[in-house]
């Protein structure tokens, strides 16, 4: 913390400004405004910088150039994101509500909710309409969150590891679901399923990207308004009490705006594994920073995460792609392996 003093007409007033966090996300923000330079700018008709600023800027140097970066590249990029920063999000409630810092949308069931009744829609119900995903998605992870807390409750209060076995139960659970749909559905609607939940963003539009837009902004507000019961709850359910807030009310509308950040995501562009795991911890090892700047700083590594993973999967080994959702696993899972010994080690001291 860097301490600030701001010289009053009535005196001075003294505050204190993360400034190392700050920093911190200024230079993530610009890793992010990188990555979609270069994706821009890479892939099997190579554009150089000052042709896509000049395509951006609406003078393209062809017709070929305006359409790659405009109607393929740039919603893609902006999409895995997008996308990144929503799963980050997501991942860095959970953990703060549950006081479990291994809890992940795509480890406890939230994702495989969401999962489960797009994929249930597409392959029994295929009239049903694209616009109907997202409250789908949402009202499959809400479901599955409500369940799980109800079982991790009802004893004690809810310990750690209770609710992270039930969640792995159910979302293994749902996941075979899944994969029944998948084996006995119809061939083609299986296919377009299989896709999506690989969790690519190869065919992310403008219409994803409008759709992630509205929902970040529609939800900031809450986002804002999350810090403070955040910042309180990671005492405690008892000194939260004591320093004025709703705990039970709070807690629940903390988990359905976990929930929805994830469902928004997987109705976008499929599950992502363990991105929601990762992000937030690494801003607890970059800097000291209170709830609302944490929040900042994981959804920012959460779409460098993401941005950085799709860039990787349809560029080194081109022409085939790799979904985004594939790297991010094998990112996610030696970390998650790492912090499950490393809370082992600390329980034995």
């Amino acid at each position: 913390m860097t301490e600030v003093v701001w010289q009053r007409l009535d005196g001075p007033v003294t505050f204190r400004l993360p400034l190392r966090g700050l920093m911190i996300l200024a230079a993530l923000l610009i890793g992010c405004l990188t990555v979609l330079a270069v994706s821009l700018m890479s892939g099997s008709y190579p554009i150089g910088l000052p042709g896509v600023l000049s395509t951006l800027a609406g003078q393209p140097p062809s017709e070929t150039a305006r359409t790659v970066v405009w109607e393929f590249r740039f919603p893609r990029t902006l999409a895995a994101l997008a996308t990144g920063a929503l799963f980050a999000l997501s991942g860095a409630i959970l953990q703060t509500v549950t006081r479990n810092p291994l809890a992940d949308p795509s480890l406890v069931g939230v994702s495989q909710g969401a999962s489960l009744a797009v994929v249930a829609t597409m392959v029994l119900f295929p009239a049903v309409g694209l616009a109907w995903r997202p409250l789908l998605a949402f009202g499959g992870a809400l479901s599955v969150a409500a369940l799980i807390q109800w079982i991790a409750m009802r004893r004690s209060g809810g310990a750690t590891m209770r609710f992270i076995l039930t969640g792995i139960g159910v979302a293994a659970f749902l996941s075979a679901a899944t994969n029944a749909l998948l084996t006995y559905g119809d061939i083609e609607r299986a296919l377009a399923a299989l896709g999506w939940l690989a969790g690519s963003v190869h065919a992310a539009g403008w219409g994803e990207v409008r759709f992630l837009g509205w929902c970040l902004v529609g939800l900031l507000p809450v986002l804002v308004w999350a810090a403070r019961p955040m910042a309180a709850l990671r005492f405690g359910p008892e000194l939260a009490t004591g320093l004025g807030v709703a705990v039970r009310r709070d807690r629940m509308v903390l988990i359905a705006l976990s929930v929805a950040l994830a469902a928004v995501a997987v109705a976008a562009v499929g599950p992502l594994g363990f991105v929601g795991l990762v992000a937030p911890h690494m801003p607890r090892r970059l800097a000291r920073t209170g709830c609302g700047l944490h929040l900042a700083l994981s959804a920012a590594i959460g779409a460098l995460m993401v941005g950085l993973a799709d860039f990787a999967g349809r560029s080194l080994f081109a022409p085939v792609q790799i979904p985004a959702g594939l790297l991010t696993a094998v990112i996610g899972v030696p970390i998650f392996v790492w912090l499950i010994l490393r809370r082992q080690a600390q329980s034995q001291l």
